[in-house]
């Protein structure tokens, strides 16, 4: 019987990041491929692209979970999230919602900066000075983006484990989702720590001439999986294929496989 139990305090960040790193590096191009081919999948497919979130990621995160225990990975078990693709699918929509209101409001917000813009464009030449309603305008769009991305933020880690526990159990949506919501809020001090090392991660990809982003992608997800397996050791009891090294998981949490 599937042992639903989490840890509390588990969550070893800087251990995370170090674990996902290794595992990156000893399947390098692997790991870029299919991060690469998972980003276009959920970023650059319209309209399907949400779709596609929560199986994608599933397959992401099947990939890392077996490569945890020291199994077999290759780029075609990306497409295993499929197996399962209207729960994680579902997942994934509701984990999008944040993502597709802000588009909706950007877009409305831009329809009507065009329509101000355009009514005004007879005043051009008569003014000189600085216009307090696209001022007022261009302040209120900044504070709201700051708040939809702190908030993108939050929503975000609350669903961090929902797509592996569907993955990796039989349990249902509603379950998974309030089963992840109690676990990050287990763990909240390792989930903001490991939230900081994973913005620092990508900023040092984005500096990395850009290109580096590519590899740290993949490397913040599989530190979000691995942090989802310190939280969810005994789960791993459902396979196995022998003990781990000590090292497994980059700390001292989540040594029960």
């Amino acid at each position: 019987m599937t042992n639903l139990n989490y840890q509390s305090g588990a969550i070893d960040a800087s251990g995370c990041v170090s674990t996902a790193w290794a595992l990156i590096q000893r399947n390098f191009g692997m790991y870029l491929g299919a991060g690469l081919v998972a980003l276009l999948m959920i970023s650059c497919i319209p309209c399907a692209n949400i779709f596609l979130l929560g199986p994608v990621m599933g397959g992401f995160a099947y990939i890392v979970l077996r490569d945890l225990r020291n199994e077999p990975v290759e780029f075609g078990m990306l497409f295993k999230g499929f197996e399962k693709f209207v729960p994680l699918m579902v997942i994934g929509l509701i984990e999008a919602i944040p993502a597709v209101i802000f588009q909706i409001i950007q877009f409305t917000m831009d329809i009507g900066r065009i329509g101000m813009n355009s009514g005004r464009s007879g005043d051009f030449y008569q003014s000189s000075g600085a216009d307090p309603i696209a001022a007022g305008f261009a302040a209120g769009y900044i504070i709201f983006f700051i708040g939809y991305l702190i908030f993108q933020i939050i929503w975000q880690s609350v669903f961090i484990f929902a797509i592996p526990l569907v993955l990796e159990t039989n349990i249902g949506i509603g379950e998974a989702i309030k089963l992840s919501f109690s676990a990050v809020f287990a763990n909240i001090g390792g989930m903001i720590v490991l939230l900081i090392l994973g913005i620092l991660v990508g900023l040092l990809g984005m500096l990395a001439f850009c290109v580096g982003i590519f590899v740290a992608i993949p490397v913040m997800w599989a530190a979000n999986v691995v942090a989802y397996r310190q939280v969810f050791p005994l789960l791993d009891q459902n396979f196995p294929t022998g003990p781990p090294p000590p090292t497994a998981y980059g700390s001292s949490f989540g040594q029960g496989m």
